[in-house]
């Protein structure tokens, strides 16, 4: 049986305004330069203001659209609403120069290369085999990886070559392709199924009775295991050979590629894009002065020549073609104004986020020594600021600035803190600063172990628990003292 009740409800809902200025927030400058340009394709409304002109005076549309004292324009449905629930195209620009603000080539680079797997393909079609050899050639090239390596299990190649191909072979046909052909084409090492295996085939084609080359192959085929995990007196009596014999062979290995395909591009054209910082900070007599890059975004008006459409059509009632004429370009105008506006609070959000940051890390910007860095979390900017933390998150999220001490990026400058054996809240980045120190000074013969890295740091006043350096060294990507090993 259907009944019927009153519920009352809390709840918010964001307008599409919110919804749109937060996602310009978060855009790092190129991202927002493809925004802004797409607006501008998008909305003939919105123009790029080339010289200096004053203040539009946006209040004058409504008059255009509706003078006073006259009917307004039939339509079917309610267009303030409808401008609502359609996507607004307010999506981003800004109107805030430096003088100072420096030049940035901000066009991507594009690169000509030729794949791995094109590379591989002009070179098995100058071997002299079968046709149905080459075929099956082909599709191990084509199952190799971008690092050369190939990863499947040659049973399941097998069974894609009767299924997709018609090519009914074994594994062994198919292995045998691939070493006596695949593997030993140009760049040296391709075609591996392993690291093992790559490094082998890369030692192999160096055709010397060099003594260190000779062991360097040994070493990899029999003592892989030793080697990886830098067992190196284990080698040593292995072989009864002396340290110096060893380092010579280590040198011999350390001259091979473990990632063969590196070197080509994964697609015939690469797209490389440099970073643009969204900031600009500059110290000057002691004073830390935040600014935004704001160069890659023009300032923005209203089309006067589109008000200038609107003013004509709004006044030719009989048409039902003006009418919808006029709808249309006042939506286009409307979303222009939002546009603005949003670019403008965008603009204010990122301005006084980078000021909070600023402040806060003064010293940092000044001697930009990271050990000065004070313990910061997104919480602290908010509380400065006045702004939600979700929107501080979206500030720093991708952006970079240009500091006296180099291109840094935002989010590096938040860390968590810790308290020293003084009582005084250091921040984690600083600890991670001095382990990577003290790391970096150990003895590479005995490198220090967790436990003793432990021990150096209470010294210095850092009271950490082991699984901590562990923590922090893993972040470092610093291996455990076994693999930091050196002879």
């Amino acid at each position: 049986m259907l009944k019927q009740h009153l519920q009352l409800k809390l709840g918010q809902k964001l307008a599409p305004q919110q919804i749109q200025l937060m996602k310009l927030i978060q855009l790092h400058t190129l991202e927002f330069e493809e925004e802004l340009e797409r607006e501008l394709e998008e909305n003939p409304a919105l123009e790029i203001v080339k010289e200096e002109t004053k203040e539009e005076d946006y209040s004058s549309l409504e008059d255009a659209y509706q003078d006073e004292g006259t009917d307004s324009i039939e339509t079917d449905f309610d267009v303030d609403q409808y401008l609502y629930d359609d996507e607004p195209s307010y999506k981003t620009a800004s109107s805030n120069y430096s003088p100072d603000d420096e030049e940035f080539d901000n066009e991507s680079l594009l690169t000509e290369g030729q794949s791995l797997y094109d590379y591989l393909l002009e070179q098995i079609h100058l071997v002299n085999i079968s046709e149905e050899d080459e075929k099956i050639a082909e599709y191990l090239i084509g199952n190799l990886d971008t690092d050369g390596y190939l990863r499947r299990e040659i049973k399941s190649i097998v069974d894609d070559l009767a299924f997709s191909q018609g090519i009914y072979t074994t594994k062994e046909k198919v292995e045998d392709i691939l070493e006596n052909y695949v593997q030993k084409l140009d760049p040296p090492g391709v075609g591996a199924r392993g690291l093992q295996e790559c490094l082998l085939l890369q030692i192999e084609k160096k055709v010397s009775s060099d003594k260190a080359v000779s062991l360097a192959a040994n070493i990899l085929r029999h003592q892989f295991d030793a080697l990886t995990n830098k067992h190196y007196n284990k080698i040593i009596q292995k072989y009864d050979i002396e340290e110096d014999d060893l380092k010579d062979a280590l040198d011999e290995i350390s001259k091979l590629s473990p990632k063969v395909g590196g070197n080509f591009d994964t697609q015939t054209i690469t797209i490389n894009q440099e970073i643009i910082p969204d900031f600009v900070i500059q110290v000057k007599d002691g004073q830390v002065i935040p600014m935004l890059n704001s160069k890659n975004a023009p300032t923005l008006r209203v089309s006067e020549e589109y008000k200038d459409i609107l003013t004509t059509y709004s006044h030719d009632k009989n048409s039902s073609e003006h009418k919808q004429a006029a709808l249309f370009i006042k939506q286009k105008l409307d979303a222009a104004k939002w546009y603005i506006d949003a670019i403008n609070q965008r603009q204010n959000t990122l301005l006084q986020t980078i000021t909070a940051i600023v402040k806060f890390q003064k010293e940092y910007f000044i001697t930009g020594d990271e050990k000065s860095l004070k313990p910061m979390i997104l919480k602290d900017i908010a509380d400065i600021t006045g702004f939600d933390i979700s929107t501080i998150s979206r500030v720093v999220k991708s952006k970079y600035a240009d500091t006296p001490n180099g291109i840094i990026y935002l989010k590096d400058l938040f860390s968590d803190s810790l308290t020293n054996d003084d009582g005084e809240e250091v921040s984690t980045k600083e600890i991670k600063t001095h382990l990577q120190e003290v790391i970096n000074k150990e003895n590479k013969r005995k490198p220090l172990t967790d436990d003793a890295l432990v021990v150096i740091l209470k010294e210095q006043g850092y009271n950490i628990a082991r699984r901590t350096i562990a923590k922090y060294r893993e972040q470092l990507n610093i291996p455990v003292a076994r693999l930091r090993k050196e002879l």
